[in-house]
């Protein structure tokens, strides 16, 4: 498969890493960092490698591609960059979702004291993490974990099995798109004392 990457640090360096060892011709967009891990191992491995900033947009994949992979990417994958491919674009999202939408889901799912999350792969659409999910998976949290404890044991291990499952689906010929019940959705701002007393 042809792969345009998206992503940074160690989440999008283990799905470079998992791509390159499937075999998949990976074209990498990074975060605009000189030290990301992704934007590392893709220079070490001789790939392209470009710096990702805002937006991908059509420009930004290369021809050919048959598939974005969003990994740790906190940008907006337009409507044009995953048209340009032939299966569209799949991200990560650290929550079950339709729950806990947004960008720090791992610290409102600490912060609501819940005893269980998970991870979702799920097919970009126009909204915020709102698109068909492809994969799931739960996980505990546990009494005391910080969100980077719950991030670094559970969430982005997920990450990358969740991944792996549906590139091998992929591969297979099965592609699972199951929509998300909008009545179960949940939208948690930026996670800031601002947002914390508005929502206690």
């Amino acid at each position: 498969m042809r792969v345009a990457l998206v992503g940074q640090k160690w989440l999008g360096a283990e799905i470079f890493n998992l791509c390159r060892n499937r075999g998949d011709d990976v074209a990498v967009a990074a975060a605009p960092a000189a030290d990301d891990r992704l934007y590392l191992a893709a220079l070490a491995a001789g790939g392209p490698a470009t710096v990702a900033r805002g937006r991908v947009t059509g420009a930004d994949i290369p021809a050919g591609c048959d598939l974005i992979v969003a990994a740790h990417a906190h940008l907006y994958i337009g409507a044009d960059a995953r048209a340009k491919t032939r299966l569209g674009a799949i991200g990560y999202h650290p929550s079950l979702l339709p729950r806990h939408r947004g960008r720090d889901a791992v610290r409102w799912a600490v912060h609501m004291r819940e005893p269980i999350t998970g991870g979702t792969v799920y097919w970009m659409d126009d909204g915020a993490d709102s698109g068909p999910v492809a994969a799931q998976a739960w996980c505990h949290i546990r009494p005391g974990d910080t969100p980077a404890e719950l991030w670094r044991r559970s969430l982005a291990p997920l990450g990358v099995s969740l991944i792996a499952r549906v590139l091998d689906d992929l591969d297979a010929g099965i592609e699972t798109r199951e929509e998300q019940d909008p009545a179960l959705a949940t939208w948690e701002p930026a996670f800031s004392p601002k947002a914390l007393s508005a929502a206690e």
